[in-house]
């Protein structure tokens, strides 16, 4: 019997997660803030977890102003919040304790709209990777994280 990369990885104590290709060739994932469901983009480059500002409410999410300033590719510096201590739910893998960098996404959905993508409500960034010791499976578009 031929062991596939899933059946070893599940054997392993993985998880996994379904990601969506998008025609940008992003991939995007659901996911769970203290228990309220999100779409978010999932970046490897991307130092933290992020939730647009617009998002507090909708997550329940208490912030506090950060030092950390935000920037990507194809937006300048902007100022950010931070929210401690947030349930943070892929598939069934959870993070009891994450912090998430809050900031405008707005350059980020205007370009996925400009494309007739969905609009996210964040970004899963290396932070959470780490912490879940996220293998990617780019071939069978699967995210698979450690429990």
């Amino acid at each position: 019997m031929k062991k596939t990369r899933h059946f070893f990885l599940k054997s392993q104590g993985y998880t996994s997660i379904n990601l969506k290709k998008t025609s940008t060739n992003h991939y995007q994932i659901e996911a769970t803030i203290n228990n309220i469901k999100g779409l978010f983009i999932l970046d490897t480059g991307a130092s933290n977890t992020c939730s647009d500002l617009t998002q507090l409410e909708k997550f329940k999410l208490i912030s506090q102003k950060s030092e950390i300033k935000a920037s990507s590719a194809t937006d300048l510096m902007q100022e950010t919040k931070v929210s401690n201590k947030n349930k943070l739910e892929i598939g069934k893998w959870v993070n009891n304790s994450c912090s998430l960098v809050l900031f405008d996404l707005n350059h980020i959905n205007s370009a996925l709209s400009e494309r007739e993508i969905q609009k996210v409500d964040g970004i899963i960034g290396a932070d959470t990777l780490k912490k879940g010791k996220a293998i990617i499976d780019y071939e069978k578009s699967r995210l698979y994280l450690k429990l």
